[in-house]
C-alpha cells in the first residue's frame, strides 16, 4: 500500500509544478479523446437515428451489427486500421501512421457503434408522435431529425459522455497507431504503461490518478451540462 500513497503524492507534485512531460501527455489525451468523440458522434448519431425511425430490409442485421461492435476488441480495431495505414495499406500514401491523426481514426471505429447504439436506445421507445407532427408541419428531413434527437437529448448527451469516456482511457490503440512518441501522441494511458513496464510503478500510479482525477472531472462537468440541457 506505501506505494499507492507514493504515487498519489508523487501525482499531487506532478500537477503542482506542472511537469511538462505529464501536461504533454494530458493535452494529447484530451485532443484525441475530443476530436475523436465529435467525428464519432458526427457519424454515429445519424446511424442511430436512420435504424431507430425507418423501416427497411435488412434493419435487424444492422441492428445486430452496430451491438455486436459494442464488444470489438480494441486491438483488432488497432491491427486493422494499422494494416490500412500502413504504408502497404490502402491509405498508406497519406502517412497517417504514428500520427495524432492515425489515433484518431482508429478511435473514430471504436466508439460510432457506441454513438450509434445509445441513441437507438434513446430513440427506440420514443414517442412516434414527435417525428410525424414535425413531418406534418412541413419539416425538412434534417429539421425532423434535428427534432427528434432534441426530444431525446439525455439520450444523445448519454452517447457523447461514453463515447467520451472510452476514447480518453484507450491504450491498446493508441500504442500500436501513435507509437507513443513521446511529446507527439504519447497519452496519459500510453505513458503509464511504458513506466510500469520500466518498473516505475511510482511514476505510473501518479498518471493513472492524474488520468482518474481528469475524467471524473470532464465527467462531472459533462453531467452538469447535460442536467442543464435537459430541464432546459
Amino acid at each position: 500500500m506505501e506505494f499507492l500513497w507514493e504515487g498519489i503524492l508523487g501525482a499531487v507534485r506532478l500537477l503542482l509544478r506542472a511537469d511538462p512531460e505529464v501536461v504533454s501527455a494530458a493535452t494529447t489525451s484530451l485532443y484525441l479523446a475530443g476530436w475523436s468523440t465529435v467525428a464519432a458522434s458526427a457519424l454515429g448519431l445519424p446511424v442511430g437515428y436512420l435504424l431507430a425511425v425507418h423501416k427497411f430490409r435488412g434493419r435487424e442485421t444492422a441492428v445486430t451489427v452496430v451491438n455486436a461492435l459494442l464488444g470489438l476488441p480494441t486491438v483488432v480495431v488497432g491491427l486493422v486500421a494499422y494494416a490500412f495505414l500502413s504504408r502497404r495499406g490502402l491509405l498508406g500514401g497519406l502517412g497517417l501512421l504514428f500520427t495524432p491523426e492515425g489515433v484518431i481514426v482508429g478511435l473514430v471505429i471504436l466508439v460510432t457503434p457506441i454513438a450509434a447504439a445509445f441513441v437507438l436506445a434513446a430513440l427506440k421507445d420514443m414517442d412516434p408522435r414527435v417525428r410525424l407532427t414535425a413531418l406534418t408541419l412541413g419539416a425538412s428531413p434534417f429539421r425532423t431529425a434535428w427534432t427528434v434527437l432534441a426530444e431525446a437529448r439525455y439520450g444523445v448527451m448519454a452517447a457523447v459522455v461514453a463515447a467520451f469516456g472510452r476514447v480518453v482511457a484507450e491504450v491498446g490503440i493508441a500504442m500500436m497507431l501513435g507509437g507513443n512518441i513521446r511529446g507527439y501522441t504519447r497519452t496519459l494511458t500510453t505513458a503509464i504503461a511504458l513506466e510500469t513496464a520500466r518498473g516505475e510503478f511510482g511514476f505510473g500510479i501518479a498518471l493513472g490518478v492524474i488520468l482518474m482525477a481528469l475524467v471524473v472531472a470532464l465527467n462531472v462537468m459533462l453531467r452538469f451540462l447535460q442536467a442543464k440541457v435537459v430541464k432546459g
